[in-house]
């Protein structure tokens, strides 16, 4: 059976596993980890907030993070 996927929920869960590993990165403040990582810091609060980033800017907070595409999409992602 093929999974039934919901852009609002997917970019919910997106918006709070990027906070997640933010704060699990020691950045209490979006504000900051933006700014230290040359990301719009009005865009970095909407994408934690779950509304639509390009691809190419979620290439970069991954990146930022210090992490691989496997590694940020192992959890947070689950089917129910």
């Amino acid at each position: 059976m093929k999974a039934e996927f919901s852009k609002d929920i997917v970019l919910k869960n997106l918006g709070k596993r990027i906070k997640e590993i933010r704060i699990s990165k020691g950045y209490t403040s979006y504000e900051y980890f933006a700014y230290e990582h040359n990301i719009s810091r009005a865009q970095f609060g909407r994408y934690e907030r779950g509304e639509d980033l390009r691809f190419s800017t979620l290439a970069k907070i991954i990146s930022a993070f210090g992490m691989t595409f496997e590694d940020f999409f192992s959890e947070g992602f689950e089917q129910d």
